[in-house]
Parts: C-alpha cells; sequence; structure tokens
C-alpha cells in the first residue's frame, strides 16, 4: 500500500478561485498535490499534507474577507511515518498502524477573533442534507456546501446543495466553473446583505 486517500481532483477548489478572481476578488489558493493550472491573477500556496495546509492557512486567513474550504482534507493520518519500507514478514499478516486526527483547518479559522466570513464544503457519501446541516452548526459557519463528493470527483461536473441556518438551496447540475460562478454571486450576495 503507497496510501489512503480519496480521488478528489481540486477542480472545484480552482473553479471556486478563478470565478472569485473573475469578480474581482484578491485570491489565495492553497492547493494541495494536484496538477492544475493556477488561475491567471490567483496567488497559489502548494503543500503535501493536510498539517501543511493548517499552517498555510492559519496565518493568512484573517486578512481575508472570505475563506472557502473546499479541500478534502483527510480526517486521519498515520500517527508516524516509516522511513524505510514496510515488508512483507512471511506470515501474511498485514501490519497494523495507529491513526490521529488531522486539524480541523475550517474549524480554526471560524475560531479566529477576526475571522472571514467562512464558507465549508461537505463532501459526503449519503445522507447529504443531515450531514451538511450538522456540520454547519459544529464548525459555527454560515454557509456550507454540500455535494455527493465520491460520484463527482475528477469529473467537470457536479450539483450542489447550500445549506445555511434558515434551510437549503440546490444548485443543479453544471459545470464546476459555473456553480463556481453561482456560489460567489451567493457568497458577495450574503456579505452585502451583512454590511447593508
Amino acid at each position: 500500500m503507497r496510501g489512503i486517500t480519496n480521488l478528489s481532483s481540486g477542480m472545484m477548489g480552482f473553479a471556486i478561485a478563478r470565478a472569485a478572481r473573475d469578480a474581482g476578488a484578491q485570491v489565495t489558493l492553497v492547493a494541495g498535490p494536484v496538477h492544475l493550472p493556477t488561475p491567471r491573477g490567483v496567488v497559489r500556496v502548494d503543500v503535501r499534507s493536510a498539517q501543511q495546509m493548517y499552517d498555510a492557512v492559519l496565518p493568512v486567513a484573517a486578512r481575508h474577507d472570505v475563506f472557502v474550504a473546499t479541500a478534502a482534507v483527510a480526517d486521519w493520518r498515520p500517527a508516524r511515518l516509516s522511513d524505510e519500507k514496510i515488508k512483507k514478514n512471511g506470515n501474511r499478516v498485514a501490519p497494523s498502524f495507529e491513526l490521529t486526527e488531522n486539524p480541523d483547518i475550517l474549524a480554526a479559522v471560524a475560531k479566529l477573533p477576526d475571522r472571514p466570513f467562512c464558507v465549508g464544503f461537505a463532501a459526503e457519501s449519503h445522507d447529504l442534507l443531515k450531514h451538511a446541516r450538522e456540520k454547519l452548526a459544529r464548525k459555527n459557519v454560515p454557509l456550507v456546501v454540500g455535494n455527493l463528493g465520491p460520484a463527482t470527483f475528477g469529473r467537470d461536473d457536479n450539483a450542489l446543495v447550500l445549506v445555511d441556518a434558515d434551510g437549503h438551496r440546490e444548485l443543479p447540475q453544471a459545470d464546476k466553473l459555473t456553480l463556481a460562478r453561482q456560489l460567489v454571486a451567493e457568497i458577495a450576495a450574503r456579505l452585502a446583505s451583512l454590511s447593508a
């Protein structure tokens, strides 16, 4: 085994970065190990692990007006890494390993004293609305965007559901850039109503 991971491509996050830039925002994109071109005019910070992403996001988050957490960050990581290949032991018993929890980036940003407007993503395999509502409350954020993640990882299209304290609204199936533009417009409208 070389690693345990999901098949998230990062396409939605990059589409949101592009849509926000097109809408006039100054955008910092903290990207995991994906092979996607950086949208023109976007500042990109590459990371390889959940801890590196946490370390890159936390110092700059409060300097931004909006934080959109699209990355499908692993909840768990191995507690210890091996410097050497773990060889077969001859008795066909698979090695066991301990897991430890990764830092919760969205929750940490949402707890900042000068926090930005936080938008979480809930990529779920089932019970999408239930899990998105739970995430909204648990992370204490104003908006969670839900999608059936495993079914759409690596695809150019998706369907989203916007979940807030008042209910939910669906964004029907479309390409990810179209959905990103709709989401950015929604965030802009919510920010405008907060400052009105």
